[in-house]
């Protein structure tokens, strides 16, 4: 059986679109004999049903960090220390990966020239494998919501990797607090008894 996977004027992001809308109303589909929906999908405005898997929640902190640009990217950087005869070793002589995530080219992640001297190709595949990290976590969520549509049905790998997709999730979603500062004292000790 399905169960609704968003609410009723809540925004979703979606996919095949690519625009922002509001669900306006959730139509379950009824069939003889079963005591709930068989299908569930969502009106949105824009003309046709979506299914669930086809939209994405907006994040709780109502910040979306894929769609604030066009996407990270792998950029590559010019060495200033080496020129491209003294490093002809590496994949790309004469520069290393820069993975940005802001539309202005800046903002990301980088490496120091003598970690990428030491294991460049280590650190190409790290840059590819984060400059893929958008499109990976989409794809995640995307595995996960087909499998929420109809849990029943789907096979219990299946199942699974959509635990352990949602799980990875959490873990990148959820950003800890900062430390509290102890409480305030009147500057007066008291002795432990």
């Amino acid at each position: 059986m399905a169960k609704a996977v968003f609410q009723r004027n809540q925004k979703v992001w979606v996919e095949s679109v690519g625009a922002w809308a509001v669900i306006e109303r959730i139509v379950p589909v009824w069939a003889r004999g079963f005591e709930e929906p068989v299908k569930v999908t969502y009106d949105v405005g824009l003309g046709r049903e979506f299914q669930a898997h086809e939209l994405r929640a907006e994040d709780e902190g109502g910040r979306d960090f894929e769609a604030d640009g066009p996407g990270w990217r792998l950029l590559r950087a010019r060495n200033k220390w080496q020129t491209a005869e003294d490093c002809a070793h590496h994949p790309f002589p004469g520069t290393y990966p820069v993975v940005v995530t802001d539309a202005q080219d800046w903002g990301g992640w980088r490496v120091p020239g003598a970690e990428y001297d030491r294991d460049p190709r280590k650190i190409e595949f790290q840059a590819r494998l984060i400059a893929s990290a958008p499109r990976l976590m989409a794809l995640a969520r995307s595995l996960a919501a087909i499998v929420a549509e109809d849990p029943d049905e789907a096979p219990p790998v299946m199942r699974h990797l959509a635990e352990e997709a949602a799980a990875i999730e959490r873990y990148v979603s959820e950003i800890p607090a900062a430390p509290q500062p102890p409480p305030a004292t009147d500057g007066i000790r008291h002795a432990a008894e």
